[in-house]
Formats: C-alpha cells, structure tokens, sequence
C-alpha cells in the first residue's frame, strides 16, 4: 500500500520518479538519434561521414547530459534501488561506459588525424556507438524481467539488445534526413526503411513479454476497465510505424525534386513511438523501481533529504532544457561540414 500523497514522505518520491523518467526520455529521443548516426556511419562513404557527425556535432554532449541526470536522480533519491540494479548490470553498465568513452575519443580524433588514420577513428566511433545502444538494450531487457536469470529472461535481453540499435539507426537516419541533402539524405531513406523492421520487432517484444513477467502487470493491462482505456496506446504506435512506412515510401520522390515537405515525418513518428513505448512501460511497471520487489517508496531517501534534493532540481534542470533548446536553435537548419579552427 503506498504512503499517504498528502504527505512529503508519500509525494515526493513520485516527483522524484517522474523526474527521472522525463530525464531518462529525454536521453532515449537525444542521444538516441546521435547513437543511430554513428551506429550508421559504417554504412556511408568516406566523404559522407564527415557530414553525418557534423550533423549531431554542437549536440550530442549535451544529450548525454540527461543521462547523468537521470542516473544521479536514481543515486540520491533512491539509494537502495541504485545498489539493486547498478548490482545487476554492472557488466553492460561498463561496457556502456566504455563505449561512451570510445566516441568521445573518436569524435574529436578523428578530425584531427592524418588521412590514413582517419578510418580507424571512423570504425571506433562506429564501435562505440553500437556498442553503447547495445549495452543499453540488454539492460533494458534485464530491466523489464525484473533481473530474472532464467534462460529465457536472457535470450529476451538479448533480443532487445539487438532491437534497440535498430531503433536508434531509425531515429538517427530520420535525424538525417532532416539535416542532409541530396545523396547523403536519399541514402538515409534508405537506411530507415532497414532500422524499420527492427524497431518494429522490438516494441512487439516488449509489449509481449511485460504483461508475462508479471501478474501485476498482466492484470493492469488486461482487465476491465484499464484494456479499454489503454488500447489507444498500441493502436496509435501501430498508426504511427504506419504512417512512418508510408512517408518513407514517398519521400523519395518528393526529396529527388528538392521539396522538403514531410521530411521530418519518419524522425517525429520515430519519437512519437518511443513516447508511446515508454508511456506504456511506466504504467506497466509504477510504483515499482525494480519489478515486484522494489517500490519507489521503499527506495526512496528520507522525506528531508528529498526536499533539499528537490530544491537543486528547481535550479538544475531549467537551466540544462534552456541550454539544450537553446543549442538546438542556434545550429538548426541543414548541416555544414565540421572544421576546427
């Protein structure tokens, strides 16, 4: 039974919990489209490289802000939950770590270096990125079965390890669409049409396997009334990957003539997916931080420490959505080759 709302030891860590989601989100839709990018990089000529990380260049630092947000809110608001599910993806969260680091590297040597090196930081981005979106996969299929360790919690983590990528390369390729021309954006048409059927699977996974990890669960999407009031959910994501289908269908055409309308389709579909996905996978799984083990209210930090906690939040995060909207207005419009003076 939850606590009394009324009371700050019942709301706060509910406002604790959505700050860390919307932080989260925010992460998932930012630094997924640049995560998709490099993990398209492979794919692009040598010359179309260049532009393809110029595209994500004044932004990707500060996508990965949110990450930090949402990690730090998940330390200090919620300690024991912390230890439970760091814990439990210790190995993925270090292979994420490491494939952070191997872009961070990458992106600033690879434009400095001689030509011959060139390829070798292009392949370590690449790697990195993959190697990121992976890892993050697994965590989350480990997430969602509640860290079970049967065989087919695992081969179910493994499966979103290999879908998430291909959600990512859809958000980044609609992300190129938007900000390239000519071959370079006809190619990442082509690109999404291939991430399309990954993303696809991906989210029919997880809408299969949450309701049979857990009872709860199950009974919360399917019993009356809630299946009634939540069938909008996978209806609107089902129209969207339509709509998504169809604009890449057309887009083609349109973009070969230099007309731009509805280039931003597959990229908002894409986001509109994520939103509706991950809608879904909060109600599925509040109030739990970890599923049927760990309420927020049982993880959460004493009612006091909240308060001051909540206090910087106030302060933090207007001040990093400012800086991001205003990072993603300056350099909005096509993209431009990245030099260094």
């Amino acid at each position: 039974m939850s606590p009394d709302l009324t009371t700050p030891a019942g709301w706060l860590p509910v406002v604790f919990m959505g700050l860390m989601g919307v932080a989260l989100l925010l992460y998932v839709v930012l630094d997924g489209y640049d995560l998709g990018v490099g993990i398209l990089l492979k794919a692009a000529a040598d010359d179309e490289k260049d532009l393809m990380v110029a595209s994500i260049g004044p932004f990707w630092d500060a996508n990965e802000t949110w990450l930090v947000l949402g990690i730090g809110i998940l330390l200090v608001a919620f300690p024991r939950a912390h230890g439970v599910i760091l814990s439990a993806l210790y190995l993925p969260v270090v292979l994420m770590l490491i494939g952070l680091m191997l872009r961070g590297v990458a992106f600033d040597f690879r434009v400095k270096a001689h030509a011959a090196h060139k390829p070798l930081w292009n392949n370590i981005f690449w790697s990195g990125s993959l190697l990121t979106a992976v890892s993050q996969g697994y965590m989350l299929g480990r997430y969602i079965t509640g860290f079970q360790q049967s065989l087919a919690a695992q081969a179910f983590a493994v499966l979103i390890a290999i879908c998430l990528p291909a959600g990512y390369a859809l958000l980044g390729a609609g992300w190129l669409i938007l900000k390239t021309q000519g071959n370079l954006q006809l190619k990442a048409l082509r690109w999404s049409g291939f991430a399309w059927w990954g993303t696809l699977l991906g989210f029919a996974a997880v809408s299969v396997a949450s309701p049979l990890v857990s009872e709860r669960i199950f009974q919360k999407w399917f019993s009356l009334p809630f299946i009634v009031l939540l069938i909008p959910i996978p209806l609107a994501t089902v129209a969207l990957l339509w709509i998504a289908r169809r604009s890449l269908h057309r887009l083609p055409l349109r973009l070969g003539q230099g007309n731009e309308y509805g280039a931003w389709v597959p990229f908002g579909c894409a986001v509109g997916v994520i939103l509706l996905g991950f809608y879904g996978l909060a109600y599925s799984l509040f109030p739990y931080l970890v599923v049927d083990r760990i309420t927020i209210w049982d993880a959460a930090s004493a009612p006091e420490s909240l308060l001051v906690i909540l206090w910087g939040a106030v302060v933090v995060l207007p001040a990093i959505a400012g800086y991001t909207v205003y990072v993603y207005r300056v350099f909005g419009g096509k993209v431009s080759p990245l030099t260094y003076g």
